[in-house]
């Protein structure tokens, strides 16, 4: 068994879609980044990563490089998925947690297990998806970006 932890933040933009776990939420802002900036699932792939020994999410998909510009990030995770069996790993769980003040996530938190869940190739059971706050404080509290924290757990398969 292995153990890795993904933490990933990205401000809010105007004119760009809110995907968290590779489900987009409504709302006013985005988040601004290289790929779709889906938080949540790049802290999902540098805690996949970490766990394998395998580097981090900008080895694998560098925002200098153009095949990466508005990528799709559970593409990316399906790849990293791909990379992880090829070394011999198997998923065991992922846990995260998104924090950011709103949208609250409660009526999506299925929709975003499921997707992640699809795009690790594991059952829902084996995904998931927590949403706390800033209380206001920092950029976050400020309303300035997200943030996302993943825990992931792999045994050789």
């Amino acid at each position: 068994m292995s153990t890795g932890i993904g933490w990933d933040s990205h401000r809010f933009a105007a004119g760009r879609l809110l995907i968290l776990g590779g489900v987009t939420i409504p709302h006013d802002r985005g988040l601004d980044g290289h790929s779709d900036a889906d938080v949540l699932t790049h802290a999902v792939i540098d805690a996949l990563l970490g766990a394998a020994g395998l580097g981090d999410i900008g080895q694998h998909f560098p925002d200098t490089d153009e095949r990466y510009r508005d990528a799709d990030s559970i593409a990316l995770l399906r790849s990293v998925v791909a990379t992880l069996e090829g070394h011999g790993w198997a998923i065991e769980h992922v846990d995260t947690t998104v924090v950011m003040e709103r949208p609250k996530l409660g009526a999506h938190r299925d929709a975003i297990r499921a997707s992640l869940a699809a795009g690790l190739a594991v059952g829902p059971d084996r995904v998931n998806i927590k949403a706390t706050t800033g209380e206001g404080m920092g950029f976050i509290g400020r309303e300035e970006g997200v943030a996302a924290l993943a825990v992931a757990t792999l045994r050789r398969g």
